[in-house]
């Protein structure tokens, strides 16, 4: 399959999936948690609080990994099995475009101090579950 078409296949799993695991690494193990996810192209961003296990262990170690798009529709959905690397950022234009209404029981609202994005740059993704050969591998 060619690079164009596997990224094609990775981004309508990224639009179609929210929700999904995030994996940091805490005293040399794994560590995680469910999540949401957005995106724009391979580049992937989560809310979160400034002053969260997740914040403090990604300025640590910011190797992560995520798995996303399993759905439990059936054995066969395709999911993806994400590495890269995290970093914080109190990005006001990344706050404002990520912000939703759902978060005003944890944020006073966008400018909250204690509201940052968590940016996740993918190195890797494997693309799991497809009707070609799984895996399929999308190095960034």
């Amino acid at each position: 399959m060619e690079q164009k078409d596997l990224e094609e296949k990775v981004l309508n799993v990224l639009d179609d999936s929210k929700f999904g695991t995030l994996a940091t690494v805490k005293n040399n193990k794994p560590h995680s948690r469910y999540i949401t996810f957005h995106h724009e192209g391979l580049t992937m961003f989560t809310p979160t609080h400034k002053d969260t296990h997740k914040a403090e262990e990604i300025e640590e170690n910011p190797n992560v990994h995520i798995l996303l798009g399993y759905n439990g529709e059936g054995l066969a959905d395709a999911y993806l099995e994400v590495e890269g690397k995290a970093a914080l950022k109190n990005d006001d234009g990344l706050k404002e475009k990520l912000w939703t209404n759902h978060m005003d029981r944890y944020f006073e609202g966008p400018d909250d101090p204690n509201f940052i994005v968590l940016e996740i740059q993918p190195t890797l993704f494997r693309l799991m579950n497809t009707e070609a050969k799984s895996p399929q591998v999308l190095e960034v």
